[in-house]
């Protein structure tokens, strides 16, 4: 059984800073796709940020991110650990919302696949971001 379990939410002031981290276990790490979506109250999943199977640090070809979060938010990977990680910067209040944590097994790493939440097999339970002014 694949377990994701997020941690590393909390309250920040606007333009500070948080890191996300999730962890999986009960699965092959490096053979998933690793990615974050958030929920803002009364919103649909948002797509955040995903990082390639395997990738061992994170660049502009192993990476994608969505465009409410580019220059801001950088995802990375520790295949030793088992973690992703979320490192969100310069943060606004319209970035709060629950953080979920998701793993995929597709191997088609484009936008248009990734921001499907369908696509993505395991969820974690969220954790939640706010950001106040």
């Amino acid at each position: 059984q694949v377990q994701l379990v997020e941690s590393g939410g909390g309250s920040v002031e606007v333009g500070g800073s948080l890191m996300l981290s999730c962890t999986v276990s009960g699965g092959t790490f490096n053979t998933y796709t690793m990615g974050w979506f958030r929920q803002a109250p009364g919103k649909e999943h948002e797509f955040v940020a995903a990082i390639k199977w395997g990738a061992r640090a994170t660049d502009r070809t192993d990476s994608v991110k969505g465009r409410s979060v580019q220059g801001r938010f950088t995802i990375s990977r520790d295949n030793a650990k088992n973690t992703v990680y979320l490192q969100m910067n310069s943060l606004k209040p319209e970035d709060t919302a629950v953080y979920y944590c998701a793993a995929a097994t597709t191997r088609f790493f484009v936008p248009h696949v990734l921001s499907t939440r369908a696509n993505w097999t395991y969820w974690g339970q969220g954790t939640q971001v706010t950001v106040s002014s």
